[in-house]
């Protein structure tokens, strides 16, 4: 078992793993950091030297599910399980690597606003005022005014989960929180994006009528 490394998530953590931190220690530095590129770099150096370790499998597992390289994570988990299949922490990544997959190919409210996973609350703010602005039905200028309304409707959608970290979490642990059959399942408290949340419009007899909430 690896020592634990501790390392910050802001800024400056890349730059600290690369310069204090070598081999698995600098693999698990950069995934916990967020820096998925790199850190899938490292792992996979650092697995040619042993092949069957599980931090640093998951390590890369966890870096993939960042990236959005679902089948990639799933392989490592299933990799790490071969050797302890009992692991409820492998079992549980695999679980979730699985949901994510399901889930890419559905509705994805990063994916609506543009953002990677590990975007901040600033950024997802800006994302959504640039696209509700260019999608609002009062001001879009082409010829599929249905299709317009259907976007901006995703748009406040994937705002409204993504602004949420209670919402936000739970996506990202592969459930949709606005997905009312999931919730049914899950037991969950979902439903649609607009109800009961204040949400930035309302929507009478066909005249949008909107109040944005930045």
């Amino acid at each position: 078992m690896h020592s634990k490394v501790r390392c910050r998530s802001e800024d400056g953590a890349h730059s600290r793993c690369l310069q204090k931190e070598s081999g698995p220690k600098k693999c698990k530095c950069l995934s916990k950091s967020k820096q998925s590129q790199k850190a899938v770099e490292f792992c996979t150096e650092a697995l040619k030297m042993s092949p069957d370790d599980e931090e640093i499998l998951v390590d890369r597992a966890e870096a993939y599910l960042v990236e959005e390289e679902f089948e990639k994570a799933i392989q490592d988990y299933e990799t790490a399980l071969k050797n302890n299949e009992d692991s409820r922490r492998l079992n549980d990544g695999l679980q979730r690597a699985k949901k994510l997959l399901k889930q890419s190919k559905k509705r994805d409210y990063y994916k609506i606003l543009g953002l990677k996973r590990t975007a901040t609350k600033q950024e997802i703010n800006k994302a959504y005022r640039k696209l509700a602005m260019q999608y609002h039905p009062d001001r879009y200028t082409g010829d599929d005014k249905e299709a317009a309304e259907k976007k901006f409707m995703d748009i406040a959608a994937a705002k409204e989960v993504l602004s949420d970290p209670e919402m936000r979490q739970k996506f990202d642990n592969g459930e949709d929180p606005l997905d009312p059959e999931e919730q049914a399942r899950g037991g969950g408290g979902g439903g649609h994006p607009f109800g009961g949340h204040g949400f930035p419009f309302n929507f009478q007899g066909g005249n949008f009528q909107f109040k944005f909430k930045f």
